[in-house]
């Protein structure tokens, strides 16, 4: 076998389905995947039953044999880990610090795939943060792990513009595909000994925040512009939302437009959108959901309900 057409003893670790393109690219290769490590199963739906993470399911529907440790650390896992002689450990939205040990488990070392134009957006919410900044393109890159946080070499990046009226769910699908095949193709480099990392630039680095549901409050005082930024991030999760009276609107979609009024006025009402005013400029909202309903368009929102004159917020 040339060193082309070398053969790697791969682990791969990721959770969420951000992950999933990843793991079936190394899936459909010529490398050999161990096992999949992944988070413990987790309460989740109202039934709060434990429910597997997007990567277990593929793993075990490929045959792939799954590992939970709930902290990929202490003597135990790190040694169990071992234990497979990795040549590569394959890191995508794993959800856990690597420890020092698990980094220096594996032959050559552990790469990872990260949503963002590193150094720009390290942690752990590089897309949403990139929206919500307004940034008109992210991508992705495929690093070296080391103990700093996203602060490792670069193997690849590739750009992907954020188009106009897209959310955090779409780009997120974008990104996942487009860094599936960079990761496919930066292992097979790594087996043919021809990978070389970039390290990365010390000017331009920010950090993506986790987070934090309260965050989705819309504050109506805000430029539309903004909140159309803040509506557009947190679709799918966690979904931004105002208070009309003792209700809750999720609201899903939105734009900013020209035009403008009292910062939660509600300005007019159509099957093209429900107005409401911003600190400047207003909101067009598109899509919405009230409590126990399902999403519905603004056209179908107001054949039941009426907001004519409301103050959102």
């Amino acid at each position: 076998m040339s060193d082309a057409d070398a053969s790697l003893r791969i682990v791969f670790a990721g959770s969420p389905e951000f992950a999933v393109p990843a793991l079936d690219a190394l899936l459909g290769g010529r490398h050999q995947l161990l096992a999949a490590y992944c988070q413990p199963d987790r309460p989740a739906g109202r039934g709060r039953r434990l429910t597997a993470c997007p990567v277990k399911r593929r793993a075990q529907a490929a045959g792939v044999p799954v590992r939970q440790p709930e902290r990929l650390r202490g003597s135990e896992a790190c040694g169990s880990l071992a234990a497979l002689q990795p040549d590569l450990l394959v890191v995508v939205a794993y959800g856990q610090i690597l420890a020092r040990t698990v980094l220096e488990t594996p032959r050559l070392g552990c790469i990872n795939l990260h949503p963002s134009l590193l150094p720009r957006w390290r942690g752990a919410a590089p897309i949403q943060r990139a929206m919500l900044a307004g940034d008109r393109e992210t991508g992705v890159c495929v690093m070296r792990l080391e103990e700093g946080l996203d602060s490792g070499p670069v193997y690849a990046c590739q750009a992907l513009a954020i188009e106009s009226g897209m959310t955090a769910g779409e780009l997120q699908e974008r990104l996942a595909c487009r860094g599936a095949a960079l990761l496919g193709q930066t292992v097979d480099a790594l087996a043919a000994g021809s990978a070389t990392a970039r390290p990365q630039s010390t000017e331009g680095i920010t950090y993506a925040a986790k987070i934090d549901k309260r965050e989705a409050e819309i504050d109506w005082s805000r430029p539309a512009v903004e909140i159309e930024r803040q509506v557009l991030a947190f679709n799918p999760w966690p979904v931004a939302y105002s208070r009309w009276g003792e209700r809750i609107l999720r609201i899903w979609r939105a734009r900013a437009a020209a035009g403008g009024g009292p910062p939660g006025q509600v300005l007019a009402q159509s099957a093209a959108g429900i107005d409401v005013g911003c600190g400047h400029g207003l909101l067009r909202i598109s899509e919405l959901q009230l409590p126990g309903g399902r999403r519905l368009d603004a056209a179908a929102f107001l054949n039941g309900h009426s907001l004519a004159a409301a103050q959102l917020g």
